[in-house]
């Protein structure tokens, strides 16, 4: 998550060189050809413009939809945050009486589980954006710290060496430890440690991070439609294309009775670029929150939340020696 109050005009425009780069390309070589005397490349501008229409229509749906993605992300987070913090003091106060080292074993498995839970979420997926050039290039400025250390080695802290060994032998590794948490639940409700409410009162808060999690996992496992995503693709290069070949008889004209006569077509060269990079940014931009666990400057910063869960629960203990807060770098937080 991107933690300024915006991004900088120069990092803006250094992100979405490439595509400047090449819709400058574009607009220059119907220009120069236009310009050495192959004036039918000149097509009307009307077509092209009820393309635009279509095309920022079909842009602005994927930007809408993409930022539902983020924001419905946002929630299910927002929503673990709140249950977490109720789920910590209604065990602790339910059970802490009686056995303060379960509770304490629970707890830390609620941090593996936050844990595990967002390296699954950090795997990559074949529709994800991280690694195309400009996304990965702008990843440099930061950390993805699911991707500097290894699951195993994180859940070290939180896990016996039985419990652990267990755990890694699983598939989806943050659903056997929400199982192990309502197995331990259920001895402790046998043993006669906590009421009938109270067992009732817990196991809701077990039952909201399962659903907090499968609707985590649905927006990871689910990509934004292909069709939709393919048709935005081809009409948006349709556009670029065309652009270029609809401005140069207007361009051209634009000088005619002035000094400028015979030189104005090259404007055709920045206009066309400004109309074209506008739409490809959108385009870009919606892209950019369209996934959005996978560790982009736009996403739902997972780890960062996970540290302040870590850190309020902690805190119910009354323990002194609390992890650190995670930082932002670069005006960057994950």
């Amino acid at each position: 998550m991107h933690s300024g109050k915006r991004f900088g005009a120069r990092e803006f425009m250094t992100w979405t060189r490439r595509s400047i780069y090449v819709l400058t390309i574009f607009s220059a070589i119907p220009t120069v050809l236009y310009f050495l005397g192959w004036k039918f490349l000149s097509i009307p501008w009307q077509p092209i413009a009820i393309l635009g229409t279509a095309v920022a229509f079909i842009v602005g749906f994927k930007n809408n939809a993409s930022y539902s993605r983020l924001w419905e992300a946002r929630q299910i987070y927002g929503s673990i945050i709140n249950d977490s913090r109720s789920f910590g003091y209604i065990l602790r106060d339910a059970l802490n009486a009686t056995d303060s080292g379960k509770v304490k074993e629970m707890f830390l498995r609620h941090y593996a589980w936050l844990t595990a839970l967002r390296f699954q979420l950090r795997e990559p997926r074949a529709w994800e954006n991280m690694g195309t050039a400009q996304f990965d290039e702008y990843s440099r400025k930061y950390d993805i710290p699911e991707r500097l250390t290894k699951l195993d080695e994180e859940l070290k802290n939180y896990l016996s060496e039985e419990e652990l060994q267990y755990i890694l032998s699983k598939k989806n590794r943050a659903t056997q430890l929400m199982a192990s948490q309502s197995k331990e639940l259920s001895e402790v409700y046998k043993k006669g440690q906590i009421n009938d409410f109270q067992w009732t009162q817990i196991n809701q808060q077990l039952i909201k991070f399962t659903d907090d999690q499968g609707k985590a996992e649905r927006i990871k496992n689910f990509p934004y439609p292909r069709n939709f995503s393919s048709i935005t693709t081809y009409l948006l290069l349709l556009f670029i294309l065309f652009v270029p070949f609809g401005l140069l008889k207007e361009l051209d004209k634009l000088g005619e009775g002035t000094n400028l006569e015979g030189w104005t077509l090259w404007f055709n060269i920045p206009f066309s670029l400004l109309v074209t990079w506008c739409f490809h940014t959108l385009d870009s931009v919606g892209e950019a929150s369209v996934n959005p666990f996978e560790g982009s400057p736009n996403d739902v910063p997972i780890t960062q939340i996970s540290r302040t869960i870590e850190i309020d629960m902690r805190d119910m203990l009354d323990e002194s020696d609390l992890p650190p807060a995670i930082s932002p770098k670069n005006n960057i937080v994950l």
